[in-house]
C-alpha cells in the first residue's frame, strides 16, 4: 500500500512540475487584474494645494483636442465662453466658437436648422446620438471628454491613498490619460491573444487592448509656441486641457480653502486668548 501511495506521490508531483509551468506562463500571458501597468506620477503644474494651470499648455491641449480627439469624443459639458479662462480675448471666444455648426429652432416653421455656434453654445458632439457613434466605431462609442480626467482614475489601493489625503493627490486622471495616450509603444507579452481589430496597450483601465487606434503620432499637431512636437508633449497637453475642462474652477477652490483654512486658525487663535482672558482671574 505504502509503495502504491509513494508511486501516486512521485506521479503528482512530476504533473504538478509540468503545469506549474504552464499555469504560470497562462497567468503571465493573461492578466486577471487592469490596467496591466500603473501609470507613473507626473509633475503637473496643477498638483498640490497651491497648484495653477499653465495657460499656455492648456491653449496646446486645447489645439490638440480639436484637431484629434474632437473627431470622435464629444465634450458637451463645456461652453464656449469658458475657453476665456485659457487666456483667449471675447472676440478670439467668438471666432473660435464660429468654427463650430450647431442645430438650433425651431424656426418659425417649426424646422430645425443649423448655424454657427456662438460662445453661449457648447461643444458638438461629431455623431448625433451614441448609437451612430458605436456605428462609426467598431461597436464602441467613445465617450465624453468632459469629465473623463476625473472619471478614469486609477485606484492606488492601500496605503498610497492614505498619503494622497495628505498630499492632495488628485492627479490621477490626467496621469491615466497620458499614459493611456503615450502606452501603445509597448508590446504584449509572448502568447498573449490579443482580439482581432484592438490595440494592445497595459495602461488601459478595462482590458488588454481597446479599439482606439494610436491617436498621436510626431509632428502631426503644429504648435506656435516651439514647443516640442512630439507624442509625449501632445499627450501632456491635451491631458491637462481635460483636467481643466473637468474641474474648471479648481485654482478659485483652491484659493478658497486656503483663505478658509487661515480664518480657522485665526479663529482658533482667538477663541484660546478669549478662553485665557475670561479665566484668568478664576482660582483653579
Amino acid at each position: 500500500m505504502k509503495t502504491i501511495l509513494s508511486g501516486f506521490a512521485a506521479l503528482a508531483i512530476v504533473v504538478a512540475g509540468l503545469a506549474g509551468p504552464a499555469v504560470a506562463a497562462e497567468g503571465e500571458a493573461e492578466p486577471t487584474h487592469f490596467p496591466i501597468k500603473k501609470p507613473a506620477e507626473l509633475n503637473w503644474s496643477f498638483e498640490g494645494p497651491f497648484g495653477t494651470y499653465d495657460k499656455a499648455q492648456l491653449q496646446r491641449g486645447l489645439k490638440v483636442y480639436k484637431e484629434v480627439c474632437a473627431a470622435c469624443h464629444s465634450m458637451r459639458l463645456v461652453a464656449f465662453r469658458t475657453l476665456a479662462d485659457l487666456g483667449y480675448s471675447e472676440a478670439q471666444v467668438k471666432a473660435f466658437a464660429a468654427e463650430y455648426t450647431v442645430q438650433a429652432g425651431p424656426d418659425n416653421d417649426g424646422e430645425m436648422f443649423e448655424r454657427p455656434a456662438i460662445p453661449s453654445d457648447y461643444f458638438p458632439a461629431p455623431f448625433p446620438n451614441d448609437a451612430a457613434a458605436a456605428a462609426a466605431n467598431g461597436g464602441a462609442a467613445p465617450p465624453d471628454f468632459s469629465l473623463i480626467a476625473k472619471a478614469r482614475a486609477v485606484e492606488r489601493g492601500f496605503p498610497t491613498f492614505v498619503f494622497d489625503i495628505f498630499t492632495q493627490y488628485a492627479e490621477g486622471g490626467p496621469d491615466y490619460i497620458h499614459a493611456l495616450l503615450t502606452g501603445y509603444d509597448e508590446t504584449p507579452p509572448e502568447g498573449m491573444e490579443i482580439a482581432e481589430g484592438t490595440y494592445y496597450n497595459p495602461y488601459f483601465v478595462a482590458g488588454k487592448s481597446l479599439a482606439m487606434a494610436p491617436p498621436l503620432f510626431e509632428d502631426m499637431v503644429t504648435y506656435d509656441d516651439g514647443t516640442p512636437q512630439t507624442v509625449d508633449q501632445y499627450a501632456r497637453d491635451v491631458s491637462a486641457f481635460l483636467m481643466w475642462a473637468a474641474e474648471p474652477h479648481m485654482e478659485e477652490r483652491k484659493k478658497t480653502g486656503f483663505r478658509v483654512i487661515v480664518f480657522l486658525l485665526l479663529f482658533a487663535s482667538l477663541v484660546y486668548l478669549t478662553k485665557r482672558k475670561v479665566w484668568s482671574n478664576i482660582a483653579h
